[in-house]
């Protein structure tokens, strides 16, 4: 997922979605522990979402604060 593609995305959307790819990731660490994973980037890949999910996430948070 894009930077752009996430801030299209209402708070409660980027919270659902940031459970779901916890969750992805959370599988992919146990199969990856059992040798079963092939893409071993894909580690890499959910993590760089996760931060930029939780990163938007604290800038819409963020900004009625400060305007």
């Amino acid at each position: 997922m894009t930077s752009k593609e996430i801030r299209d995305l209402a708070p409660a959307e980027i919270t659902t979605k940031l459970r779901e790819l916890r969750e992805q990731l959370l599988q992919l660490r146990l199969r990856k522990q059992t040798g079963q994973v092939e893409k071993t980037s894909q580690l890499r890949s959910l993590r760089k979402d996760i931060a930029r999910l939780e990163t938007i996430l604290n800038e819409k948070n963020r900004k009625p604060v400060a305007a």
